[in-house]
C-alpha cells in the first residue's frame, strides 16, 4: 500500500491509500461538522442537511442521483455524528470518475425550499421512530446528562420543536458556514491512479469556497447524575453509564480500546462472564468512545427489572477490581488478539480502510497504516493499562435508565 496526500489551493485536503491488488475503490468526503457545531436555534440541522444533499443539484435531480449510484453498482451512504458528516461510496475501479463526479456534485446541493419542506416530514418521522426505541432514548439522555453544558451533549437528530422551527434559510446559512473546502477531507482507498484522483479533485472541487470555521475543543468536565425514564409497559430495563476516558488525540487511546475489550466485550470479557453467561443480563457491554478533546467509557446493561440492582452492584465490583488490581497478562493477550484481528479483517476491503484513513487525518492529521496500528497494539503492556487507569479510572459518573423502574435508588453508588 502507498500513501498519498495533497491540498488544493482552497484548502481541501486529500489523503489516499493505494492498493493495486484491490478489486474496488472507496471514496469519502469527511465534513468536520456535526451536532456539537450547532446552536440551539438550528439543533438537528447537520443531520437534516445530510438528507438534503441527496435531494439533487442544478445538474442532477434527486432521481438522477439514485439512478446513477445504482447504474454503476455503487455501495453508498452517508452518516452524521456529533462531529463528522460523511458521504461515501465504493465501486469497481473503472467507475471512479463517475462516483467522484456524483459525490462532489451533491456536496453542492440546491437546498430548494420545496425539497426542504418535504424532507422535514421525513426527519420528524425518523425522530418519532427513534423515540420509540428505549436504547436510543437511554443513549440520548445519557449524552445530554453526561455532557451537560458541553457541545457534545447536543442531540444529533434535534427535537420535534427544533426541526419544526428550522427554516430553509437557516440551513443554507449553516451550509455556507460549515461546508467550506478547508473543513472537508477527501479520502480515497483501494485500486486507483493517484494522478487521476488529483485531476478529478481539481476539476470537481477547486471552485468550492475556501475557509475553515474551526471548532472550540475543550475536555468536558461531566457533572454526573442519574436520570430515570419510566415506561410501565416495558418488560426490560435498559441502563447506560458513562465516565471520562482519553480524548481522540491521547496517546493512551489504544490502551483504552483494549481495556474496553477486556472489561466489556460482547464475549469473553469480565462483564460477559459475570453477568451474561450466568443469565443475570441479556446484554452487558462496555466500550471506549473518543471525541475531539474528550472521551468516555460507555457501559450498557439490558436485563429484567428485578435484576437491575444486583447487576449494578456486579458492574461496580468489576470496575473497582480493575481499578485496584489492573488486568491480567492473559486478558491483555486475548484483547490484543481480538483488536488486531478486527483491524486486519476490516482492512481487507477498501471500504473498511476508508473510515480509518479519513478519521486519522481528520482527528490527528496523521496517516496510520495497518502495520502501524498492529505494532502499537502489540507493544501495549499491563503497565500502560495501569497508567491509563490511574489517569482515567473506570466509574459510574453518569447513569440513565429506561424501563419499568421508577428509580434506581440504592442501585448506583
Amino acid at each position: 500500500m502507498e500513501f498519498h496526500k495533497a491540498t488544493l489551493d482552497n484548502g481541501l485536503q486529500i489523503v489516499a491509500e493505494q492498493s493495486p491488488a484491490a478489486h474496488s475503490v472507496a471514496v469519502g468526503f469527511f465534513v468536520r461538522t456535526g451536532s456539537r457545531d450547532e446552536t440551539q436555534e438550528v439543533s438537528g440541522v447537520s443531520h437534516f442537511l445530510e438528507h438534503m444533499v441527496f435531494k439533487g443539484t442544478d445538474r442532477f435531480a434527486a432521481d438522477d442521483v439514485n439512478r446513477i449510484f445504482d447504474e454503476i453498482g455503487a455501495k453508498y451512504n452517508a452518516s452524521t455524528s456529533e462531529e463528522v458528516t460523511l458521504f461515501y461510496g465504493a465501486v469497481l475501479p473503472e467507475y471512479l470518475p463517475r462516483i467522484f463526479d456524483l459525490l462532489a456534485e451533491i456536496l453542492r446541493p440546491s437546498l430548494r425550499t420545496d425539497d426542504f419542506d418535504t424532507e422535514k416530514k421525513v426527519i420528524l418521522e425518523e425522530i418519532g421512530r427513534y423515540e420509540d426505541e428505549p436504547t436510543f432514548t437511554a443513549y440520548e439522555t445519557l449524552m445530554q446528562t453526561h455532557f451537560a453544558g458541553h457541545p457534545l451533549g447536543q442531540c444529533i437528530l434535534g427535537t420535534v420543536d427544533s426541526i419544526n422551527a428550522l427554516t430553509a434559510d437557516q440551513m443554507r446559512g449553516y451550509f455556507n458556514q460549515r461546508y467550506l473546502a478547508g473543513n472537508i477531507t477527501l479520502a480515497v482507498a483501494g485500486n486507483f491512479d493517484w494522478d487521476e484522483v488529483l485531476a478529478l479533485a481539481e476539476k470537481q472541487c477547486k471552485d468550492w469556497p475556501a475557509g475553515d470555521p474551526g471548532r472550540t475543543v475543550t475536555e468536558a468536565q461531566p457533572p454526573g447524575g442519574i436520570e430515570v425514564i419510566t415506561n410501565p409497559s416495558s418488560h426490560h430495563q435498559h441502563i447506560m453509564q458513562m465516565t471520562p476516558a482519553p480524548p481522540s488525540s491521547h496517546p493512551d487511546r489504544y490502551a483504552a480500546e483494549l481495556l474496553g475489550v477486556i472489561v466489556g466485550d460482547d464475549s469473553g470479557s469480565r462483564m460477559y462472564w459475570d453477568l451474561v453467561d450466568p443469565g443475570y443480563a441479556e446484554m452487558a457491554e462496555m466500550s471506549y468512545n473518543d471525541y475531539d478533546g474528550s472521551g468516555v467509557y460507555l457501559m450498557y446493561c439490558g436485563c429484567a427489572p428485578e435484576q437491575t440492582a444486583e447487576n449494578m452492584r456486579r458492574i461496580e465490583t468489576i470496575f473497582h477490581e480493575v481499578n485496584d488490581k489492573g488486568v491480567t497478562e492473559e486478558e491483555l493477550t486475548q484483547a490484543k488478539n481480538k483488536v488486531s484481528s478486527r483491524i486486519v479483517l476490516r482492512s481487507e476491503r477498501p471500504m473498511g480502510r476508508l473510515g480509518a484513513l479519513g478519521s486519522n487525518w481528520l482527528y490527528r492529521g496523521e496517516y496510520r497504516s495497518v502495520e502501524d496500528d498492529l505494532n502499537v497494539i502489540a507493544g501495549i503492556t499491563s503497565d500502560d493499562i495501569r497508567r491509563l487507569l490511574d489517569e482515567y479510572p473506570l466509574g459510574q459518573t453518569t447513569t440513565t435508565a429506561v424501563g419499568p423502574l421508577e428509580s434506581l435508588n440504592g442501585e448506583v453508588s
